[in-house]
């Protein structure tokens, strides 16, 4: 006859948010078990629980909030960013929530797939060529 087992059940994260943006940071710590050495407890950080995967996305968030608090930012003005990609993902997610346009500066070199996810999330993303690296994203920023 077969031990039954039950299967593993928790509470689950469980709770209704009014929007993406208030699940950023909801990031669980988690014990890690059978890594280091017995006397050490180690624990991580689990960033990638956050919306867009990042601990970037704390990041954008706040940006985005501080320049509305402060007045740097306004309703409708767009928001430009020189960016290889984490950051340019918050953004182009906080953005896309808040109603602000984004466009996003980053060598041709970087990922394709950070470019298509920017762009599905309804940024610009203007490309820079790879032997200009980080001055080429800066300078087309600034334009």
């Amino acid at each position: 006859m077969l031990h039954q087992q039950k299967i593993r059940t928790t509470a689950g994260r469980g709770r209704l948010f009014d929007s993406i943006l208030d699940t950023v940071g909801d990031t669980p710590v988690i014990r890690i078990n059978n890594l280091g050495p017995d006397h050490a407890t180690l624990y991580v950080k689990a960033e990638f629980f956050n919306p867009a995967a990042s601990v970037k996305d704390r990041l954008a968030l706040n940006i985005i909030e501080e320049g509305e608090r402060s007045g740097a930012l306004k309703p409708g003005q767009t928001v430009v960013e020189a960016t290889s990609g984490n950051t340019g993902i918050g953004l182009a997610m906080v953005c896309a929530q808040k109603g602000y346009p984004l466009v996003v500066t980053m060598a041709d070199s970087f990922s394709i797939e950070r470019r298509k996810l920017m762009r599905m999330l309804g940024a610009k993303v203007v490309l820079t060529p790879r032997a200009q690296k980080g001055f080429g994203m800066y300078k087309k920023a600034v334009e």
